[in-house]
């Protein structure tokens, strides 16, 4: 050790990076996007609901006069139940990118302060419980609108 060396500041090129938005994963970004899955996810198998399962059921329940006004208030119900093909392709594409996504932030990072990282977790969960309803109410729709109908021809013919 020699007497009166001091090292020199490195050069901001050549410093280490510091924790910013890009580099901090304090577990935000995941959880904004967990969370924005879920409620694309709902939104994908609600419009499958619309399409084909309300229709069908208003139907068995006898109330085709109610079905009668509702696709004269929202006469778009008539173009997602004739392209349900469509409707249920987008909603299962939609569903596998939210699952994906919950998948992938299944172990994103929560904050280290406690009460943040109980509201994460909490999230997280209400997130996952949202997209598995989502997925409830996309078979509910496939068995209204695929399933159902094919029964029903398989059993009448035979």
């Amino acid at each position: 050790m020699s007497a009166g060396r001091t090292t020199p500041p490195l050069p901001p090129s050549s410093r280490p990076p510091q924790a910013g938005p890009s580099l901090a994963s304090d577990g935000q970004a995941e959880l904004r996007q967990s969370a924005f899955s879920a409620w694309l996810s709902l939104l994908a198998s609600g419009g499958t609901l619309v399409c084909c399962a309300l229709p069908a059921l208003l139907v068995m329940l006898g109330a085709g006069a109610a079905l009668s006004g509702l696709v004269s208030a929202v006469p778009q119900i008539v173009w997602l139940s004739e392209h349900k093909g469509w409707v249920f392709g987008s909603a299962s594409v939609l569903m596998l990118a939210g699952g994906w996504l919950q998948w992938r932030n299944r172990t994103a990072p929560c904050p280290l302060d406690p009460q943040l990282r109980a509201a994460c977790l909490r999230t997280r969960r209400w997130s996952l419980g949202v997209y598995l309803a989502s997925l409830l109410l996309l078979a509910v729709g496939a068995a209204f609108a695929f399933v159902l109908p094919w029964w029903m021809g398989a059993t009448a013919g035979g």
